[in-house]
């Protein structure tokens, strides 16, 4: 059986055993080397050939930034998972390292709570993450079933692979045109920070409805995500705090550990967030917030779903469609986990599946053409 070559690069030797340690317990995955810098695992990629590299952010002698921009100019298609710390510069590295080109990342465990609990945490997010990544590796085993999937069929696991097929045809709309857009609603998650920058810059300044957003991200790098956004944005980005009142052309974004969900107060729309129980293993989720812009706003919404690893989302699309909501979802080319949008697809909820370079400007035009719409039956 072909497994998923791994090589691991860290400078800190327990780093380096807890991950070489937990993907030596998986029966998919091998490592094939590790290295404790950059120079090192750069001179070490062609000796051992690996499908994914797992990079440490700060590192002796050639960082993982700096790392991550050398491999991109001979392996542009290798992916990286990047290893972060849960600090303001860790944070801010990572963000960075996904817009050089960096599949995706995991946070390393804190110096509390014991080795065991450290390793399954970790495991428990990366392991998915490197089978996501490398799918087609695990697809050209000869064991690998890739039967189509029905709306009925189980929900992917982290070892499941599938054949890629067409999106369903979307859902029939009712007569009389498209519902009008109060809201725009986006969820993403694996890549969803460079989809998001390929997106939002596209809404007008003047775009006449608020943005609110779920991407799956810890604490503070939210805040720095929404940030580095706000500096590329014609629209206003911000994290989201509980209590703001939602106001047009603004985007807000879901805090991380946080739910966000929306409530009406008299003519106001605020925002809330809570620490409920994760779902679909996230928290913020996606279905969570679409749920509850679906309690406010019923189906005068425009949802959007990106790129990202599982099916969060999916129930959240379900729930908006069957209000009359549009949605829209990326493609799968475009995608670097067709997981979130392709369920959506696959389902015939999207209205639209484009490329990732066309969704800016469908969202700008489904919210523009509903405001025309409803200034000509003012007018009337």
């Amino acid at each position: 059986m072909r497994r998923i070559r791994v090589l691991v690069v860290d400078d800190a030797v327990v780093v380096r055993k807890l991950v070489c340690d937990l993907l030596a317990q998986d029966p998919e995955l091998e490592v094939c080397g590790y290295a404790s810098n950059g120079r090192l695992a750069l001179a070490k990629i062609p000796q051992v050939n690996p499908d994914l590299i797992t990079l440490d952010v700060e590192m002796p002698e050639l960082d993982g930034l700096a790392t991550l921009r050398e491999l991109r100019k001979t392996w542009p298609k290798l992916p990286v998972i990047m290893f972060s710390t849960l600090t303001e510069h860790g944070a801010s590295a990572t963000l960075e390292a996904l817009a050089s080109g960096a599949s995706d990342y995991v946070t390393k465990p804190s110096n509390t709570g014991s080795f065991g609990t450290a390793m399954e945490r970790v495991r428990d997010e990366l392991v998915p993450r490197i089978k996501s990544l490398c799918r087609d590796v695990l697809r050209s085993n000869p064991s690998t079933t890739t039967a189509p999937r029905s709306s009925a069929t189980p929900p992917l696991t982290a070892t499941t692979t599938r054949t890629p097929r067409p999106p369903l045809p979307a859902k029939p709309r009712a007569s009389g045109g498209p519902r009008p857009v109060s809201v725009v609603a986006i969820g993403c998650s694996t890549g969803g920070p460079n989809a998001l920058e390929a997106v939002l810059p596209l809404l007008p300044a003047d775009l006449g409805v608020p943005v609110v957003l779920v991407q799956h991200m810890p604490p503070m790098f939210t805040r720095l995500l929404a940030e580095r956004l706000d500096q590329k944005c014609a629209v206003h980005v911000v994290e989201a705090v509980a209590g703001m009142a939602l106001e047009p052309n603004t985007v807000y974004v879901a805090p991380g550990n946080f739910h966000m969900t929306l409530k009406r107060q008299g003519v106001r729309v605020v925002l809330e967030t809570n620490q409920d129980p994760p779902e679909n293993s996230c928290r913020p989720a996606v279905d969570v917030l679409f749920r509850s812009v679906a309690q406010v706003y019923g189906g005068d919404v425009l949802a959007c779903v990106l790129t990202g690893m599982g099916q969060d989302g999916l129930r959240g699309c379900q729930t908006l469609s069957d209000l009359g909501a549009q949605v829209v979802v990326q493609d799968e080319a475009t995608s670097v986990v067709w997981g979130m949008p392709g369920y959506v697809a696959q389902t015939g909820l999207a209205d639209r599946v484009l490329p990732l370079g066309e969704i800016g400007v469908e969202l700008s035009r489904r919210v523009r053409d509903s405001r025309l719409r409803q200034e000509t039956r003012n007018r009337g």
